[in-house]
């Protein structure tokens, strides 16, 4: 036993000497002959400095400067490497502590919000109620509740999306017997037996003309007159609430509307209108997203790539690019970083018209359907009426429908010829292909909504060309205003095309 630990002794000693060893020949031995170069730098200047002469000195300070600033430059130049050194590697150990702290304020909100959905059901049991029948903080609660594993994804709202829809059947069955007359005189009614909202039916006829027309429908007028309420009513009618979008001044690109990457939490910061339109694409029914007063900032900078893409016909076009790739855990929806905006979806926007406002501009109008709201709703007779379940494709297919059996008249598309070419002739304005086409959309619609094809044709007229008047020196041309209005009579016969009569009187009054 006694030579194991002699032998341990002498293997250990050996071992660490031979340790010691190295780092003194990798770190000290390079350095053992430099004092000897120091004293043989001494003795050569000592043999050689008796004869270099005046000049000879001088090159030699020259020379000395020049080797002590290279030493200087070399030292200042590791200095500042090490410098560099230890601020990149302080800067990545502050940014891994930056991710452990948002890892760590994730899991405390996701604690927090667990903890508010208690209380919640707690006050809302003592009432006797239940969660959903508290107005406001049921469907945010739903939303807000999520789990670790979503709020540490690229996307957690969109990823909490998914874990809803997860498993659930979304299928939607046809309502036996639904006409289109039928569901505009029901709309009415639920909008005044439950909600204590009235409009008038030509209003509804236009609104769901409207949607069977555009993917854009523009509610505007007066503060005050049921604009926001009337897109609120729609999807609680349709079973299916409406997404509110407060627009805010400051929006000038999509960013402000869908979110944006950021590179430093390496998450997507997903708006609320982004997790409405990616919801859309798991349900079967209508779903609305209202931006409430849109006008607030420019339509055309923050909402450009939508009023583009609505314009492509083929609706596997109607993508919008979120992220450059994939990665594992993204949102089961988007393919290949991108999303395909569904057709079941419909964009509601209200506008103020004051000064804190700005126009909306033509290319906007073009693409959407404008009603206008210049009162409050008067009350009427109504019966109850409660709120439905179909499916988009049946509202699809009731427009279809009616664009079969009510195709617009040759009559009445030669009438309004020859409107187009009084304006052309007196206001140096003609209709564009888009409006004629949805002349072809709307008419229909409109008329299997229990309206008139005349009705119709004024409301087009009036939503979509005298709103163009606006822009015009009208104070030069209220003689043409006076002979437009007189033509309509003539063409139309007096009493007819009531709004465009309207709106050519207030441009007259107003000019």
């Amino acid at each position: 036993m006694d030579k194991y630990f002699e032998y341990l002794r002498e293997l250990l000693i050996r071992f660490f000497s031979d340790v010691g060893r190295f780092f003194y020949k990798v770190f000290a031995s390079p350095w053992e002959d430099v004092p000897g170069n120091f004293t043989y730098y001494h003795t050569l200047l000592v043999e050689y400095s008796s004869k270099f002469g005046f000049v000879g000195w001088v090159l030699w300070v020259i020379f000395l400067v020049f080797l002590l600033g290279l030493i200087a430059a070399l030292i200042y130049g590791i200095v500042i490497l090490l410098r560099k050194y230890i601020r990149f590697v302080r800067r990545e150990l502050d940014t891994d502590k930056l991710r452990e702290e948002i890892y760590r304020l994730n899991n405390e909100l996701y604690r927090s919000v667990q903890e508010r959905d208690k209380i919640l059901n707690l006050k809302t049991g003592y009432m006797g109620l239940s969660p959903d029948e508290v107005s406001g903080t049921s469907t945010v609660a739903a939303e807000s509740t999520v789990s670790p594993e979503e709020a540490n994804s690229r996307f957690p709202k969109l990823a909490h999306v998914d874990a809803q829809y997860k498993d659930i059947d979304t299928t939607i069955f046809f309502k036996e017997g639904l006409s289109l007359e039928e569901l505009c005189n029901s709309f009415r009614n639920f909008a005044a037996s439950k909600l204590g909202l009235f409009y008038k039916i030509e209003t509804i006829r236009q609104l769901f003309a409207g949607i069977g027309t555009s993917k854009l429908i523009i509610l505007e007028g007066i503060s005050g007159t049921g604009k926001t309420s009337m897109a609120h009513a729609l999807g609680k009618f349709f079973s299916n609430p409406s997404s509110i979008i407060p627009v805010q001044p400051s929006w000038k690109d999509r960013s402000e509307l869908l979110g944006y990457y950021n590179e430093f939490t390496k998450k997507f910061n997903e708006s609320e209108f982004l997790r409405a339109l990616y919801a859309a694409t798991y349900r079967r029914d209508l779903n609305i997203i209202v931006l409430d007063e849109m006008n607030l900032a420019r339509i055309e900078y923050y909402f450009a790539e939508f009023l583009s893409i609505m314009e492509m016909r083929d609706v596997e076009d109607w993508v919008i690019d979120l992220i450059p790739s994939m990665m594992p855990g993204d949102p089961a929806h988007l393919k290949d970083g991108k999303l395909v905006i569904p057709q079941n979806i419909l964009f509601f926007g209200t506008a103020n018209n004051d000064d804190s406002t700005f126009t909306i501009a033509d290319k906007v109008y073009d693409r959407a359907i404008s009603l206008f709201f210049d009162d409050k709703g008067r009350p009427f007779e109504f019966v109850d009426a409660e709120p439905i379940v179909v499916p988009y494709a049946q509202l699809t297919q009731l427009f279809d429908e009616a664009k079969k059996q009510y195709p617009v008249s040759e009559a009445m598309t030669s009438k309004f010829e020859q409107l187009d070419n009084f304006v052309i002739k007196k206001f140096r304005l003609a209709f564009g292909n888009r409006i004629l086409k949805q002349l072809e959309d709307f008419i229909p619609v409109f008329v299997g909504c229990g309206g008139t094809e005349v009705d119709g044709f004024d409301f087009i007229f009036t939503n979509k060309v005298l709103k163009k008047f606006e822009a015009l020196n009208l104070a030069f041309l209220k003689d043409a205003l006076k002979e437009l209005d007189a033509f309509l009579d003539k063409l139309y016969g007096k009493g007819n095309f009531p709004m465009a009569h309207a709106t050519i009187d207030n441009l007259q009054r107003n000019n």
